[in-house]
């Protein structure tokens, strides 16, 4: 009999109000943590937002990749043509005595200039160089010297090679003589 005394006193001693404050406080928790249907709605749209933007981002980064991918291969193609452009302006430069060298010579400068414009369609331009202020963006010297008679500072003077842009890359540069 002792013990179920002390089992009731026990129970008598535990106020009431405790036990109802735990139950209650963990029905607010469960409530608290479900969120409603338009938190829910927020956070999905959030999501579908960001998702949206990043295939946005990945589209945009995915074209400049390309477009570059191919200026670059394009622009390997001009360097390596380069080489026979310089070749037709040597032929085109020599002096020709017969009139069979003539003809031949003649020949040699429309291919040249069907040649020039065919790339200059394709988007190469040729560096202007001489006169040009020396722009090492543009130009390689490879000479300098001093004279008196040019006016300004780094004046390209004259040009051993000529330079080439595609579209807004540099295929070779001017190598060039700078003055002053």
């Amino acid at each position: 009999m002792n013990k179920e005394v002390e089992k009731e006193k026990n129970i008598n001693e535990t106020p009431i109000d405790e036990t109802i404050d735990e139950t209650v406080d963990t029905n607010e928790e469960a409530e608290a943590e479900e969120p409603t249907a338009d938190e829910l709605l927020a956070e999905a749209n959030d999501k579908y937002l960001r998702l949206l933007a990043e295939y946005d981002n990945f589209k945009r980064r995915t074209q400049k990749e390309k477009q570059q991918i191919y200026t670059n291969a394009a622009a390997d193609v001009v360097k390596a043509v380069l080489p026979f452009i310089d070749n037709l302006a040597r032929a085109t430069a020599t002096e020709a005595e017969s009139e069979d060298a003539k003809n031949l010579l003649e020949g040699i400068k429309l291919v040249e200039r069907q040649f020039l414009e065919t790339l200059k369609n394709i988007g190469v331009e040729e560096i202007k160089a001489v006169g040009e202020k020396f722009d090492p963006n543009f130009h390689n010297a490879v000479m300098h010297v001093d004279d008196e008679a040019i006016d300004g500072e780094e004046i390209v003077v004259e040009e051993f090679a000529k330079g080439y842009m595609y579209k807004d890359k540099v295929v070779r540069h001017s190598t060039v003589k700078v003055a002053n």
